[in-house]
């Protein structure tokens, strides 16, 4: 983020902490807390601030402010302020600004009302967006108990669940969601679980559904969309895949997931200079830490190392930045360090995520795949077994599988998971 924008994030978070009160403001009442003032709306830039949204945003956020003022014990208006940062976290990406922000409107909330319902659901899908699962899926419960015939409660269970390696949990949520209401959140889910189940035509026949569920042009329309064309990424179908992204372009021009989508495709093709401009132009629309590690993955497909090194620690500085706002950033650490060739470093925070979700299929993959780099077939070999137990056809995951299998005196496992890894995608490089 631009030095402005780290400003105003430690002016916010200043605000949150009640750094700049007075010491007698801390003994004042939970309603007296929750009069204080509403987080500003942050300023779009670039390509964002001239979506045809952007000004109704403002109008709607300036109305809604109004009303709060004129009547402090509203709850009303307040969700309706959170809903919209949510909604403007996804798509600037200023998450290190938005979360506290939303997160000390919900509490504001809350101190008028400890049972509110939507107040509870919405800070645990914050909770889950920082990587704070646990949490998460706790504040999701107490909201089911207060609301059990709600669908959207059930999705953050099925997220959180998911996340924290209960995978049976997730699917029981999933089924309950759908019974309730079906709709693009729910399909999506239901996709998610097929895919990390191994079912991959299942996933796209879900996410299809999904798609035509959402708004045409509305951001979760094009997240399902984005997600749609990832899955045909995943399966070789790279022709399908692009045609996601330029449909979604050609409604939404300034959605970054669609341009790392296509540099995605045009890194298959190993198109590498197409690639690394539609990566950076995603890159000047949100300040997103995967596309410049995507753009790195591709230096280092050139041959460009010390361009890779240097974008690396670029990317490690946004995830520090990420991690002083409360967003859980280890796993993403362990790849990262594990790309750039600091296995011990990779493995140190890799384990720091286990010791939080240890069923975890994901943290699992990343940990036997930074074991095997230091040739410690054993761990890597423990922890890869955790990462099949969902039967995934990921094909990254059945290689890593395949290679510690091949490297263990396991030859026969080893070549089955091999050409499952091929079976799944057919381009895919072994």
């Amino acid at each position: 983020m631009k030095i402005s924008q780290s400003i105003m994030l430690v002016a916010l978070v200043a605000l949150l902490c009640g750094c700049g009160e007075k010491k007698e403001n801390a003994q004042t009442s939970e309603k007296q807390v929750a009069t204080s003032q509403i987080p500003a709306l942050y300023e779009r830039q670039g390509e964002l601030a001239n979506a045809a949204e952007w000004p109704k945003t403002k109008e709607k956020v300036k109305e809604l402010k109004q009303k709060i003022a004129e009547n402090p014990s509203d709850v009303k208006p307040r969700l309706q302020v959170a809903v919209i940062y949510l909604s403007e976290a996804r798509i600037t990406g200023e998450h290190p600004y938005y979360y506290p922000a939303v997160l000390k409107i919900l509490d504001d909330v809350l101190a008028i009302e400890p049972q509110n319902f939507e107040a509870t659901t919405f800070k645990a899908s914050v909770k889950m967006s920082q990587h704070q699962f646990a949490e998460a899926r706790e504040l999701a419960q107490k909201a089911l108990k207060i609301n059990p015939n709600n669908a959207y409660v059930y999705g953050v269970l099925v997220d959180a669940n998911v996340e924290l390696g209960n995978y049976a949990e997730a699917v029981a949520m999933s089924d309950k969601m759908q019974a309730l209401k079906p709709s693009l959140e729910a399909y999506s889910r239901a996709s998610y679980l097929r895919e990390i189940h191994g079912n991959y035509p299942g996933a796209i026949s879900a996410m299809k559904l999904a798609v035509e569920a959402g708004l045409p042009g509305s951001e979760p329309q094009c997240w399902a969309k984005t997600t749609l064309g990832h899955l045909y990424e995943t399966t070789g179908q790279l022709k399908e895949a692009e045609i996601q992204y330029k449909e979604i372009l050609a409604m939404r021009p300034s959605y970054a997931f669609a341009l790392r989508g296509l540099a995605q495709v045009e890194k298959e093709s190993k198109q590498y200079d197409a690639a690394l401009k539609n990566l950076e132009n995603a890159a000047k629309i949100m300040p997103e830490f995967s596309f410049h590690e995507e753009m790195a993955d591709i230096y280092l497909l050139q041959g460009k190392k010390q361009e890779a090194a240097d974008k690396y620690r670029e990317v490690v500085k946004m995830l520090d930045e990420d991690a002083r706002s409360g967003h859980a950033v280890d796993l993403e650490l362990c790849k990262l360090y594990t790309k750039s060739g600091q296995l011990d470093s990779a493995i140190a925070y890799g384990l720091k995520e286990y010791a939080h979700r240890p069923n975890n299929i994901d943290v699992n993959h990343a940990l036997a795949e930074a074991y095997f780099g230091q040739k410690n077939n054993e761990k890597a070999k423990q922890h890869i077994e955790v990462a099949l137990r969902t039967g995934s056809r990921d094909p990254e995951l059945l290689q890593v599988a395949g290679a510690i299998a091949l490297a263990t005196g396991d030859k026969v496992q080893g070549n089955r998971l091999l050409a499952q890894a091929k079976k799944t995608n057919p381009r895919f490089v072994l």
